[in-house]
């Protein structure tokens, strides 16, 4: 009992891949597949004098949540970032086209990645257009597709692409999720434009509260694995019970949607702007919040 209290309370923000896996599905039924053992390797570092990784910065394999057989793809940050290389992407894109064969309850997709490898971007982006085709594949084929957003690289770039394109997407507070990083939109855009420097300024743009009440992470969840495991089991219910998201009346109202933020918020400088708008009292009270009051005040005030 006392182990099983001890797993329900990790924290996935700094855990490795492997402990987030044991940590969230029934316990001593993961099955990896193509683990270091295969030494599947990145042919592309040793060019670079990198080192590599036996299972190229992503663990994939099989298991039980909650009774149901689950595909997972877990995103290892120590690695480069949890970068998506040429090896890497394959993995994922094996893990999805096969979930879509099989079908199994879900796939759940750990993510901690910051985006394409830079020393094999072009195998990177490739990597994603598979894994989006694949993703698409288990949509298709009715097999929901979760994306936990769990890491400190959060999902930027392909990744974060990759993490909307997904049937629900569960975040915590800490992490971060976008396309471009705050450092090139400073790069391209200007300072003026967007600090990176401003810690502050960062979180509560990209931060997990601010893609929550954007609409964008469908649910906020405290980072404790037990947490995590009961968020997860809600969105298969709500997918199972609900109304087909991905239809083609789900898709108007996405695109409906979009288009009312950009008029309600196109012009605003500031996440605070965007959330006194909404109108959340005290704004800017937001940052600290814990998670269950912040949800509660979101849903009060029809913001969520």
């Amino acid at each position: 009992m006392k182990g099983s209290t001890m797993k329900e309370g990790i924290r996935f923000y700094h855990a490795t891949a492997r402990r987030r896996v044991a940590a969230f599905l029934d316990e001593g039924t993961f099955t990896e597949w193509l683990g270091p053992q295969q030494r599947l390797t990145s042919p592309h570092l040793p060019e670079f004098d990198l080192p590599v990784s036996f299972d190229d910065g992503v663990v994939i394999g099989c298991g039980r949540l909650a009774g149901r057989e689950v595909y997972v793809a877990a995103q290892e940050g120590g690695f480069l970032g949890g970068s998506i290389g040429e090896v890497h992407g394959a993995k994922i894109t094996g893990v999805l086209r096969r979930a879509a064969e099989r079908r199994p309850a879900a796939v759940v997709w750990l993510f901690d990645c910051g985006g394409v490898r830079l020393q094999e971007a072009n195998a990177g982006e490739m990597a994603v257009s598979e894994a989006i085709r694949a993703l698409m594949a288990c949509r298709s084929a009715g097999v929901p597709v979760l994306a936990l957003v769990a890491g400190a690289n959060g999902a930027f770039g392909g990744a974060g692409i990759l993490s909307l394109c997904c049937d629900r997407v569960i975040a915590s507070e800490s992490v971060r999720l976008g396309v471009s990083g705050p450092e090139v939109i400073e790069t391209v855009m200007g300072a003026e434009a967007f600090d990176s420097r401003d810690r502050a300024l960062v979180w509560r743009t990209v931060g997990g509260k601010n893609r929550y009440l954007y609409g964008e992470v469908d649910t906020l969840v405290e980072d404790r694995a037990a947490h995590w495991r009961e968020a997860a089991l809600a969105a298969l219910k709500a997918i199972e019970t609900g109304p087909l998201r991905w239809s083609l009346e789900g898709l108007r109202a996405e695109s409906e949607a979009l288009a009312r933020r950009v008029e309600q918020y196109g012009d605003a400088g500031d996440a605070l702007e965007i959330w006194k708008r909404m109108g959340l009292e005290n704004p800017e009270a937001i940052p600290l919040m814990e998670v269950p009051e912040l949800v509660a005040a979101a849903k009060a005030k029809g913001v969520r």
